[in-house]
């Protein structure tokens, strides 16, 4: 997922992605944990993509304050 995708969104679109991302994260470790998971670097993936939408959410809040 790209910066510029993710600053597109809205906030409520942040939250459902937010949560969607959260869900795969869970699932990602459930997969490692059962060695069911193929694609290792998907979990870095996720992780990266997860603190993306977090921090433009936290800079679109800020905004919206100021």
């Amino acid at each position: 997922m790209k910066p510029a995708d993710v600053r597109a969104m809205s906030a409520d679109q942040l939250k459902d992605e937010l949560a969607k991302l959260k869900k795969e994260q869970f699932n990602l470790r459930f997969q490692k944990a059962t060695g069911q998971l193929e694609k290792s670097s998907r979990v870095t993936e996720v992780r990266k993509d997860i603190a993306r939408v977090k921090t433009i959410a936290r800079q679109k809040a800020a905004e919206a304050k100021a």
